[in-house]
């Protein structure tokens, strides 16, 4: 179909090459299943040739059953003055089992000449007799032009010839790579127009990131004719990344009218982006496009009253087109419309004449202006809003804790937290030990919650941060501290904040451990052992 864009997926290969990214083969068969279930054309599981976990992928991927996506493995040219056949890396490429080769070569004369050195007729064949070679072993070719747009800024004559070597041996794909990623989108489109003219094979981009123009050079390939595009989830890749499918695809769906993947997978696209930035470990920015959780957040108090009125007066698509969803966020900046959206989420009676509301506005701007930051602290918002509104019985009060850390010589560090809770009127007593002040705290509170409330076994702290501000009062300064808490089906952040980092990380906990027993069973307390409460054996 002239407006259909087939999507080739390289985050296993490409995109493992960004700093801080390294995947188990476990983790590339999870993300490669994935892949396939949001509807991506091409997988790139790696190069065989290079290292054990590679092969042990090609091997082992073959077991998925995929049911859209194609593997392909990746490679280079046959090395210089040697025959196809006896190139170990193009053997390699037969050995795994793939259906698809992806080989690259070398297009800009300067490569040729100071990367592999050889001579331009050399290159020229190299490049004819890999693509041969694989074509007569029955596999589909594509072929990754390499630095084709410096070469053809440089040598547009010769860039052209080492595309025409790979049409001529039969490639099924010419894929042009802006590899340095230091082209312009104006460049592109001008290069692959003028490509698409010359050569009758189907043309793709890979474009790199380096200029911030990686998801730019991608849609401007596509609008001059190029019909695959390579980049990988969350734009991962070696320096400042890959062209960003997270970006591409919906872009070239929704906004320039290509079709990429069914409708119902572009759905998945925001679920797909964060599961990848869970596997790989990586930090997910909140403000990526499209995906990032706040690519539709409204924190202004006019743009959250505009939205209310229609969606579109501050949102460019419907977020869940994408598989994400609109947020208003709460804040110094937030007037009433935001308190009312976020009462409406809670399914709490926020009338918007109730004289409460106002008491409420003031209470979050005060609390924000001493530091406080509910934006990223949803859970510590709904508590207040909670207790403005319905009141909330108040499941523990603490009347005191202390902290005592013991450091020897040649000795770990030794953290234990002693906890004074009134819990349901009765006093609770408990100590336990840690693995720093505020692991103990947390330790120690749920001993003293457990009998009543059993199930906050499942509850457990999965983030921690603290951010500094007023750096000029040094080791004095104020202190924020967000806490992420899970349990087995969900999760909710809470914030604290203080002078002192301990009290601050209280504040927290306390808010986390509360947001949890909301709506928990409680059960009647029978008087327990001192070992249970943690006051023996501790």
């Amino acid at each position: 179909m002239a407006n259909s864009v087939k999507i080739f997926d390289t985050t296993l290969r490409d995109g493992t090459q960004g700093e801080g990214v390294s995947l188990s083969v476990e983790d590339k068969l999870k993300i490669a299943q994935k892949l396939d279930a949001l509807g991506v054309h091409y997988i790139e599981g790696g190069w065989p040739g290079s290292n054990g976990k590679d092969i042990e992928f090609f091997h082992r991927v073959k077991e998925l059953k995929l049911a859209h996506a194609k593997v392909t493995a990746f490679g280079s040219t046959r090395r210089k003055d040697t025959k196809a056949e006896d190139d170990p890396n193009l053997n390699k490429i037969l050995e795994s089992g793939v259906k698809v080769a992806t080989i690259f070569g070398k297009s800009w004369d300067f490569h040729v000449h100071k990367a592999i050195q050889t001579t331009l007729e050399e290159n020229l064949a190299m490049i004819y007799d890999s693509v041969r070679f694989l074509k007569n072993s029955g596999l589909e070719v594509i072929y990754d032009a390499e630095h084709f747009f410096d070469g053809y800024k440089n040598n547009p004559d010769y860039a052209l010839q080492t595309i025409r070597q790979a049409e001529a041996a039969g490639a099924d794909w010419i894929v042009l790579c802006d590899t340095n990623g230091g082209s312009l989108p104006g460049e592109i489109g001008d290069i692959v127009a003028e490509v698409v003219r010359e050569v009758s094979r189907p043309i793709g981009i890979h474009a790199h990131n380096d200029c911030e123009l990686g998801v730019a050079n991608s849609l401007a390939a596509v609008a001059a004719g190029a019909r695959q595009v390579q980049g990988t989830i969350n734009g991962y890749g070696e320096r400042c990344g890959n062209a960003n499918l997270c970006s591409v695809i919906p872009n070239l769906q929704l906004k320039m009218g290509f079709s990429c993947i069914a409708d119902e997978q572009l759905a998945a696209l925001t679920p797909v982006a964060r599961y990848v930035s869970e596997i790989a470990n990586m930090h997910m920015p909140v403000g990526q496009p499209f995906v990032g959780n706040a690519a539709f957040a409204h924190k202004g108090g006019i743009h959250v009253s505009a939205i209310l009125r229609h969606p579109k007066t501050y949102e460019h698509i419907a977020p869940e087109l994408v598989g994400n969803k609109q947020r208003v966020l709460v804040s110094e900046l937030a007037g009433q419309s935001n308190l009312i959206v976020k009462a409406e989420e809670l399914k709490l009676d926020f009338d918007k004449n109730n004289p409460k509301v106002k008491s409420v506005i003031e209470r979050v701007k005060e609390l924000e202006h001493q530091g406080y930051q509910f934006e990223g602290a949803d859970a510590s918002l709904e508590l207040l809003l909670r207790e403005a509104l319905e009141g909330l019985e108040e499941v523990f009060t603490l009347e005191s804790f202390k902290i005592i850390v013991e450091k020897s010589a040649g000795r770990a560090v030794v953290t234990e937290a002693i906890v004074k809770v009134k819990v349901h009127g009765e006093t609770m007593f408990t100590a336990a030990e840690g693995n720093g002040p505020v692991n103990a705290l947390d330790v120690a509170l749920r001993k003293a919650l457990m009998p009543y409330y059993p199930d906050i076994q499942q509850v457990h702290l999965t983030d921690y941060k603290v951010r500094v501000f007023d750096e000029k009062d040094t080791t004095a300064a104020k202190v924020r501290v967000l806490i992420e808490t899970a349990d087995l089906e969900t999760s909710w952040n809470t914030v604290g904040v203080s002078e002192n980092i301990i009290e601050a990380s209280w504040n927290a906990l306390a808010d986390s451990i509360r947001y949890a027993l909301i709506g928990r069973t409680r059960v009647e307390h029978k008087e327990q052992q001192p070992e249970r409460l943690g006051l023996v054996n501790h």
